[in-house]
């Protein structure tokens, strides 16, 4: 009664939000209907209706900013702009490249190259398959802007990571005139000295480093790009003040956790998107199984087995924030126990979070060099590491991981020409599932479902190799709070639309958006007036417009 007496008394105080044209395009009730049959609706169609006006309003909406947003950033930014391929880029295509350049790479460096002439800064998101070659494209790209005068930053989330891109760099263009600096937090202090004045001089031309970037002492001659790895791993702040380093530079944020395509027209929506998809030639598909722990005995016969063929190992142990302490003594405890109870044979070594960036660096250097057979870790090393002796991956309780960490964990191994395998270790209960999680309802207990959900990744991992489908299951499993951090990200909380299951509503209202935006940005015709008025009214102070801004 109360809900009914607030609709006869308000709802014709409710102005509407979309013009008369949008409304005929899409088929969408008028506000004050939609309210009404929100609210008191005669049939569940009604509620449909209502329901599909409000969705569409909202993503429409934060689409509209996130375009108008971007049209500004294009307009008022004063762009770099990188002319020419020059002699270094050629160089490195006849003679440097390790392997032949996959259609998708070559799609790639075009996309961006087009975007460093266009006369607009780039802000562009390389989302690639785990180990399909985003570090070469970040590389030659580096190279063009090198050859325009330009410096590079590429910064990474852990110095493990920032080691690995920097070998790579420098074995690649030792035959090179460029000069290429490592900055870490625990880089020593009288080679963080000349490095940073060799950054400021422009004697240094590309810049590997962690958030050791964009301390305040670090000054770039002329940074013109700005590359940022595994990117979900910062935050908004973080990656602004690596950009306020140069005028505008050009922005490439790489990931190798595949978006969901909602997600990625939503979430960076104003960021143009290249994915490479197709693996280099060479690389077999991984084989995963899941096996029950009682089975070790046959798994370390295999692993003793891949060892003599002259194969490397890695077994993985969780590192989870709730209960790190007790799962680093856990992860120690069976490293010493495979060492000289398992494998007393062979070489082991172990590393983790909590040793020092120097000790790291030395067990890493042997297991790449093969002095190492099996390399026991925490899932420190779920990005960037790279051996392609490596053949074998055991993930010991993979129950407690989630699907996009073990899928990176599943890509540490498959990176050369041999057969590689990915083992998901875990109790015997997560071995079955019931057929449907209508099962349980609405009698489920929490452990039931959660035990229902962790069986339920562990399938999808064995049945999928393809991350960009492990992250739409993902997607449907956790929903879009919880990927990879979207809550720091600016993703707002809407209240209506889905983001895993409004996909085609997501596409019809962000394109749109965007053609409103590119016909007429400052919104000056008469059908585009009421959005000004409502995003003036309704959205500027509210807080995702700013994290969009």
């Amino acid at each position: 009664e109360i809900i009914r007496n607030a609709i006869e008394k308000h709802l014709p105080s409710v102005s509407e939000t979309l013009s008369e044209e949008l409304l005929r395009e899409f088929n969408l009730l008028p506000v004050r209907e939609a309210l009404k049959n929100l609210h008191l609706p005669g049939t569940f169609e009604h509620l449909t209706e209502a329901n599909n006006r409000m969705k569409f309003e909202e993503i429409f909406y934060y689409q509209l900013i996130a375009a108008s947003n971007r049209h500004k950033s294009h307009k008022q930014n004063e762009p770099i702009k990188f002319h020419r391929i020059g002699d270094n880029f050629k160089k490195f295509i006849d003679k440097g490249l390790p392997f032949e350049i996959t259609e998708d790479q070559k799609k790639v460096i075009n996309e961006i190259y087009s975007d460093f002439k266009s006369g607009y800064p780039m802000n562009r998101l390389l989302q690639g398959e785990v180990g399909s070659g985003k570090t070469l494209v970040a590389l030659l790209t580096s190279l063009i802007a090198f050859d325009n005068g330009f410096q590079t930053a590429l910064m990474v989330p852990t110095e493990i990571l920032a080691f690995q891109h920097y070998q790579n760099f420098a074995k690649s263009l030792k035959d090179f005139p460029i000069n290429i600096c490592l900055l870490t937090s625990s880089t020593p202090k009288n080679i963080k000295t000349k490095y940073v004045e060799q950054i400021k001089s422009g004697e240094a031309n590309i810049v590997i480093g962690t958030h050791a970037l964009i301390e305040e002492n670090i000054h770039f001659h002329k940074l013109g790009y700005v590359i940022i790895d595994e990117q979900h791993r910062f935050g908004v702040i973080q990656r602004a003040k690596l950009k306020a380093k140069g005028l505008n530079p050009h922005i490439l944020v790489m990931t190798a956790t595949p978006i969901p395509r909602t997600l990625s027209l939503t979430l960076y929506s104003e960021l143009d998107i290249s994915t490479i998809k197709i693996l280099p030639k060479n690389r077999k598909e991984i084989k995963t199984y899941l096996i029950d722990s009682e089975k070790r005995e046959r798994l370390y016969k295999f692993i003793r087995k891949e060892v003599n063929a002259g194969n490397q190992v890695y077994i993985i142990f969780p590192l989870v924030e709730e209960s790190e302490k007790i799962d680093l003594e856990d992860a120690i405890s069976n490293y010493h126990n495979l060492k000289t109870k398992i494998f007393p044979e062979l070489k082991i070594g172990m590393v983790h979070g909590k040793l020092s960036a120097d000790e790291k660096e030395t067990v890493m250097n042997e297991f790449s060099l093969g002095k190492i057979d099996i390399l026991v870790a925490t899932s420190v090393i779920e990005v960037g590491i790279d051996n392609p002796n490596a053949t074998i991956i055991v993930i010991e309780e993979s129950q407690r991981f989630g699907l996009s960490q073990l899928h990176q964990l599943r890509g540490r191994v498959g990176r050369g020409d041999k057969q590689s395998y990915c083992i998901l270790v875990t109790d015997k209960k997560y071995l079955s599932q019931k057929k449907s999680s209508e099962d349980f309802l609405p009698f489920e207990t929490s452990e039931e479902k959660e035990r229902n959900v962790a069986s339920k990744r562990l399938s999808v991992m064995v049945k999928h190799s393809d991350g960009f489908k492990i992250a739409e299951e993902d997607f449907k499993l956790r929903g879009p709070g919880d990927i990879f951090g979207t809550k720091q990200s600016g993703l707002p909380d809407f209240k209506f639309i889905n983001l895993a299951e409004d996909q085609d509503l997501i596409v019809q209202a962000r394109k749109k958006a965007f053609d409103i935006v590119n016909n007429d940005p400052k919104f000056l015709q008469p059908q585009n007036k009421i959005y000004k008025q409502t995003i003036e009214k309704k959205f500027l102070k509210e807080k995702f417009v700013l994290s969009v801004a």
